[in-house]
């Protein structure tokens, strides 16, 4: 009888395993279409033919679901939102603490990966300057009261990104192998410089 059963188990975990994928194949193709901005969970919803609330359930948020659809660990949107808990103070700290220890975790490594493709790929640096933009950038000048705040959260991507480049791509010694809390402790003071 298990087998006549319009809504068994099996059923609809294969639905909801097809529903995923689609949402994902979709998201990629709007994310580089019409970057990060300009892509909805709704737009995605609607040409993945299911319902918004279903891109909610399996991403969480229009974050998760940017951070699923580029391989990025599920980590990434809740590790950004920790940057900006607790105000200017020890941000600099923490922005660095956050980068290397999830980009250490990872070994998908996705910034890195658009990074390398950004300067023959134009679609690509476009999407990872909106992403950091958006996320990064524009948020750390928002809780400036400077005239010149997107001059310095800008220095701050520069410092991060630098960063990033040295340990991860082209394995400068000894910030490839230094630990997080050293790198925190004397790096983070910098980036902290770059805001404050």
């Amino acid at each position: 009888m298990a087998e006549h059963a319009p809504f068994g188990r099996p059923g609809r975990w294969r639905s909801g395993a097809e529903s995923k994928r689609r949402i994902l194949e979709t998201a990629r193709a709007l994310f580089h279409r019409h970057g990060y901005a300009g892509t909805t969970v709704r737009a995605v919803a609607a040409e993945a033919g299911v319902d918004p609330a279903m891109v909610f359930y399996f991403f969480g948020t229009k974050q998760g679901l940017f951070a699923a659809a580029l391989d990025m660990s599920a980590q990434v949107p809740s590790a950004i939102e920790s940057i900006f808990t607790g105000g200017v103070d020890g941000i600099g700290v923490r922005i660095v603490r956050t980068l290397v220890e999830n980009l250490d975790r990872s070994d998908r490594a996705p910034l890195m990966t658009l990074t390398r493709s950004a300067p023959t790929d134009g679609r690509s640096e476009a999407l990872l300057r909106e992403y950091i933009d958006r996320e990064i950038t524009g948020r750390l000048a928002a809780m400036l009261d400077t005239p010149d705040a997107a001059m310095r959260a800008g220095m701050v991507s520069v410092q991060i990104l630098g960063l990033a480049v040295v340990r991860y791509i082209v394995r400068i010694e000894p910030i490839a192998s230094a630990p997080v809390d050293e790198l925190a402790v004397r790096f983070g003071p910098l980036v902290q410089r770059c805001l404050t």
